[in-house]
């Protein structure tokens, strides 16, 4: 669930820094199909150029894609699956080459935390969901291979059931291009270790880490036709292996719009698995309990300006009581003018621009439109670093924010922080849960009776309660999570995340 621990690890790493990669259009992988081990040429006669956020300068063109270029993956990983050779290779194998996988990315992170930041402008600076923390994702999946077990069940004296879990074949992979690098293994790596075949498709906007990825999974030993690579939009090459059937699961993250049209692309096929994380519209819930708000302050403000917002579990509704609103907004206000905006690759940027020209357009468009729902700007509302070109946004704080705006129902994806105030705790819930959306709640209590109270009265995939900022990775690659409403469908993350890339299959045997 990309996004619910962002908090804990958003400070920037100088060591990091120091071993950053400067990048530019010179430097990219040509883009195309990678197919059975082999880069190809895309049979689509059309392409999406592809700008450099930080200064809307064009950086390449990424193929719109083809069934062609569909058919020929899914047949490679289909061919791949069926001849067994990572299917059915011993666990000690797999995870083999799945280790040696993750100390290729490691070697590579500065080169994918830059084309990261080129492509979609994450800051190389920024630790949250980089290179490195995403081959740590693989280590771990690559060490559950032999964890996932199946089960001997209790029969009569005639009979022995055993539950089995198999892989469920062609697995086709769909991220979006907010953390390019992390997403592409939070999908491939549980899929990979539960002995699948991978088509994955990255964004259009951000393809690169994902060419790269592949290649460095061919490093590893991984077999021709395991993982393969479509880039291109989301209408053609998505729809295309939403619709497939060859394909026996969709994992999808992006909008709850895109979520649902996976659910009736599966309809119309062949009753594909679907997983998919959606759209989120994340509470951050602070009581006047005592909790300290100096930490809360610190969490919001670090949240929202983290990716610049463009985070699907942001918590991008304060939910505050009445009589502590002023103190809190005057204090996250301090925080997010701390903010030092620029061009991603340089290591002293902890902020950069949106990820393109479209989305800049769209969050300007939520931010004029705010006073027309009786909304009050606290903060920002402009463009920034206007002259470099770039896509960058001014960090937002809107009070009185009224619960049915648009401003508080719908994700905005960008660094917008709509403030509401309640009276007290069932009025907090209330709000909390008046949304469609069930990713994840932040709750700011100094009470354990008054956290445990709301995690059970908030049907979200993360209910995150602290009293001050969590210092350490908590449980780290090893919780799952299960969204909500339209915030998707299906565990992600952990054994649980590992395991819905598998069927249960029963082996009754009868012996009286």
């Amino acid at each position: 669930m990309t996004g619910v621990s962002s908090r804990q690890s958003s400070a920037a790493s100088d060591a990091q820094g120091e071993q950053s990669t400067r990048l530019s259009a010179r430097d990219l992988i040509a883009i195309g199909p990678y197919i059975d081990g082999r880069a190809l040429e895309s049979e689509s006669r059309t392409a999406t150029p592809l700008f450099n956020p930080a200064n809307g300068e064009k950086l390449a063109e990424t193929p719109d894609g083809s069934e062609a270029d569909v058919a020929k993956a899914v047949a490679s990983a289909r061919l791949s699956f069926v001849r067994g050779g990572w299917a059915s290779a011993a666990p000690s194998a797999k995870k083999s080459c799945m280790l040696r996988w993750a100390d290729l990315i490691t070697a590579s992170a500065a080169r994918l935390d830059a084309l990261d930041a080129l492509e979609m402008g994450k800051p190389v600076s920024v630790r949250a969901f980089d290179a490195a923390s995403a081959a740590n994702f693989v280590r771990f999946n690559a060490e559950a291979i032999d964890k996932v077990q199946g089960e001997v069940m209790t029969s009569d004296p005639t009979s022995t059931f055993i539950q089995k879990r198999m892989p469920r074949g062609v697995v086709a992979a769909i991220v979006p291009w907010n953390f390019p690098t992390y997403n592409v293994l939070l999908k491939v790596a549980p899929a990979l270790a539960a002995g699948n075949s991978v088509v994955l498709k990255p964004s259009e906007l951000a393809a690169q880490s994902a060419l790269l990825l592949a290649r460095l999974a061919s490093e590893a030993g991984i077999p021709p036709g395991v993982l393969n690579v479509v880039a291109g939009r989301g209408e053609i090459v998505g729809k295309a292996l939403g619709e497939h059937m060859d394909v026996d699961m969709v994992t999808f993250t992006g909008s709850s719009d895109v979520g649902k049209l996976m659910l009736h692309y599966a309809g119309v096929s062949n009753m594909k698995v679907i997983s998919a994380e959606c759209g989120g519209k994340s509470p951050q819930i602070v009581f006047d309990d005592g909790v300290d708000l100096d930490a809360a302050a610190d969490a919001i403000a670090s949240m929202i300006t983290l990716n610049q917002g463009q985070i699907c579990s942001v918590g991008s509704r304060v939910l505050v009581q009445k009589t502590i609103e002023e103190r809190l907004v005057e204090k996250i206000v301090q925080r997010i003018t701390r903010i030092v905006a620029g061009d991603p690759q340089q290591t002293a940027t902890t902020y950069g621009p949106l990820v393109s020209k479209p989305q800049m357009a769209k969050v300007m468009a939520y931010i004029t439109g705010a006073a027309s729902q009786g909304a009050r700007l606290a903060h920002g509302g402009r463009r920034l670093l206007e002259e470099t070109g770039g896509y960058f946004v001014e960090p937002t704080v809107f009070v009185n924010v009224a619960p049915t705006s648009r401003l508080a129902q719908e994700e905005i994806f960008g660094p917008v922080l709509s403030v509401l105030s309640f009276e007290d705790f069932n009025e907090a819930v209330r709000l909390a849960n008046s949304t469609a959306y069930g990713l994840a709640a932040y709750v700011w209590t100094a009470r354990l009776d008054t956290g445990f109270r709301i995690a059970n009265a908030m049907p979200t995939g993360v209910t995150m309660i602290n009293a001050h900022a969590t210092a350490g990775e908590g449980p780290g690659h090893a919780f799952s999570a299960e969204p909500a409403g339209l915030s998707g469908v299906g565990p992600e993350g952990g054994l649980a995340g590992l395991q819905s890339y598998t069927r249960r299959q029963a082996v009754w045997f009868n012996h009286g």
